[in-house]
């Protein structure tokens, strides 16, 4: 579990693709301190376990169904990518509860500043806009942003210039491709509400509105 709060933007150093998979090595500072082999690591708003550690980097593995979801295949020597070690029991959840497993793919559309702030315009897909409220919370390349807006196709979200400067989104510009991370807590909800309405009322002996309405609810 992540909470979306980037300790430090760390390079590519090396990747090697495979047919369906890939092989990171990432240069880092921060987050190597106290990182063992098999923690896992939010790159780029992706989950990876750790493989092996090196002087001043950390290497992980990203099976196919990683590279399919994620932008990692477009990756490039000396990109800058976000980072974030897991959180431990204790530490502050400053941002949003970020798992690392990745909705979809983004677009960006535009990048405007507004006073202090840069506001970014991002495409997404039918699986993210669903999820994704105003004022709710998204993860962006593993950045935890609040919404401004949602539309049918694109969603828009504002940062302040902390954020600009110590993430990756500060550099972005429109045509870049972006991980989308949904809310968790809105994922499960739509699950379960997806669910509830593909069975036969009452399949599990539970209240229905009928019976509350039998019994004098209003």
């Amino acid at each position: 579990m992540f909470t979306g709060i980037v300790e430090e933007m760390g390079a590519v150093r090396r990747i090697t693709l495979g047919a369906r998979s890939a092989e990171l090595e990432v240069s880092a500072g921060a987050v190597l301190d106290g990182t063992r082999v098999g923690d896992s690591m939010l790159t780029d708003g992706v989950c990876l376990t750790v493989t092996g550690l090196g002087a001043g980097t950390f290497r992980a593995d990203a099976m196919a169904e990683t590279v399919r979801r994620t932008t990692l295949a477009s990756l490039r020597l000396g990109m800058p990518i976000n980072l974030e070690r897991a959180l431990a029991v204790g530490d502050r959840l400053g941002g949003h509860m970020v798992t690392g497993h990745i909705d979809g793919v983004g677009e960006v559309r535009a990048v405007a500043p507004e006073d202090t702030a840069l506001v970014l315009t991002i495409a997404v897909p039918p699986a993210v806009a669903r999820l994704t409220v105003a004022q709710g919370s998204l993860a962006v390349a593993g950045v935890s942003l609040t919404v401004v807006d949602v539309r049918k196709d694109a969603v828009r979200v504002s940062l302040i210039p902390h954020t600009a400067a110590v993430t990756t989104l500060g550099r972005l510009r429109p045509g870049d491709a972006v991980n989308l991370e949904a809310d968790l807590i809105g994922r499960y909800v739509a699950a379960f509400l997806a669910r509830a309405a593909a069975e036969p009322r009452g399949a599990h002996g539970g209240l229905t509105w009928e019976d509350l309405h039998g019994a004098g609810f209003a």
